[in-house]
């Protein structure tokens, strides 16, 4: 794949940000289609496929920061001269071709596509069909843009497929496709992995757990619960799970506290076994299933552990591998819970809405990655990137 110039890459950015703002009545107009067809006038799914002048203000920023950034590709991992005279470099180099897969989020077209274009990689958007209207007119910016600048639109390119047609492309790609990224729920992310035959990056799971260990400033816990409740309930970020030491002081009254605090704000509440003995009038949870699912609503499990050991081991069991917080004054204890939760971001004492590539200065994110392999949390501009061996000899041989 030929590399792009920097300037011209930036370019096009530019490009794009005026396109943007000159059609942002279109753009809204399109997205209206959208929501008009959708039919649905609340819940995660809604809110993440409006696009309004504040959604277009956020695009263009989101495109200005990535523009802002240091090109990614051909950065020095390292460098060293063997005994042998051989020099050896190892750059950052691009994937090549990435797809992402995506529910909803028109914002994703921008997000994703600036992020690869920038990092020098093609990207196929496979968009959900609510979000038909608004991702085709982005689409058209994007060629736009690139061919305002003289480059092939092919660069940036979405989609339209159904499910049949979406799984055939997975099996027997008609290009080469270096990385697919699903951005979604379980189901989305098993087609993906059931079907691909190239490598997969996993995004888009939360099922975020928060423990109230013994020590905790009540107040705290209780402003983190509410904020990482409350604040986006669509976001993958958001809280789904708390779990409360039985040893807190006044431990029967700071439930009930929680579930006034929780009930004043139209959170429906679940309960364990244990906390059922408190809080009589709520309902317990159906199953262990419940442990490990992500509720994208205003809905929250409130269950109760012992020390935390219980807290560490539930948490690694069900969730979702996105986000974890301890609320405690012992910094031991929350380094020992940062250090032995299995999660992208361990939080102490704070909310897990900051999991986000804005929020944690990665700037713009293709995705929130729980995988291990390339990388795991914001996958923002840096994180977009492979690498490559530079090798340079003079006649040498292995003897």
């Amino acid at each position: 794949m030929k590399l792009i110039k920097t300037e011209t890459k930036n370019n096009v950015l530019r490009s794009m940000m005026q396109i943007l703002d000159k059609k942002r009545v279109e753009i809204i107009n399109a997205n209206n289609k959208d929501l008009e067809a959708f039919g649905e006038k609340e819940g995660a799914m809604y809110d993440r496929l409006i696009v309004n002048d504040k959604k277009v203000d956020g695009m263009i920023q989101s495109i200005k920061e990535v523009m802002q950034q240091e090109d990614p590709v051909g950065q020095t991992i390292s460098h060293l001269v063997l005994d042998s005279g051989l020099d050896i470099t190892n750059k950052t180099a691009p994937f090549g071709t990435i797809m992402i897969i995506y529910e909803s989020r028109p914002d994703v077209t921008i997000e994703a596509a600036v992020l690869a274009f920038k990092a020098n990689s093609k990207i196929l958007l496979k968009g959900g069909k609510e979000a038909n209207f608004s991702n085709k007119i982005l689409e058209e910016c994007w060629h736009e843009a690139l061919k305002e600048n003289n480059l092939k639109t092919d660069w940036i390119r979405l989609l339209n497929m159904d499910r049949t047609e979406t799984q055939e492309f997975l099996k027997n790609p008609p290009e080469k496709l270096d990385l697919i990224v699903p951005r979604g729920g379980e189901k989305l992310i098993g087609f993906v992995k059931e079907h691909a035959t190239c490598a997969v990056l996993i995004s888009g799971r939360g099922n975020n757990f928060l423990y109230v260990a013994e020590d905790a400033d009540f107040d705290i816990a209780k402003k983190v619960i509410l904020n990482a409740k409350i604040e986006k309930i669509s976001g993958c970020n958001a809280l789904d799970k708390v779990l409360v030491d039985k040893n807190i002081p006044e431990y029967e009254s700071k439930l009930k506290e929680l579930q006034n605090m929780l009930k004043e704000h139209k959170v429906e509440i679940l309960v364990d076994d244990e906390v059922k003995k408190v809080l009589k009038v709520e309902s317990l949870i159906p199953g262990k299933d419940t442990w490990s699912e992500e509720f994208l609503a205003m809905k929250i499990v409130v269950g109760a552990v012992q020390g935390l050991d219980e807290a560490m081991n539930k948490i690694n069991q069900y969730s979702g591998g996105h986000s974890a917080v301890i609320i405690t004054k012992d910094r031991n204890e929350a380094l020992e819970f940062m250090e032995q939760v299995d999660s992208a971001a361990v939080y102490h004492n704070a909310s897990t809405r900051f999991t986000d590539g804005g929020q944690m200065g990665v700037g713009a994110e293709l995705a929130i990655s729980t995988d291990k392999l390339h990388h795991r949390g914001p996958l923002g501009l840096k994180q977009l990137v492979t690498n490559k061996y530079y090798v340079l000899g003079d006649g040498h041989i292995r003897e």
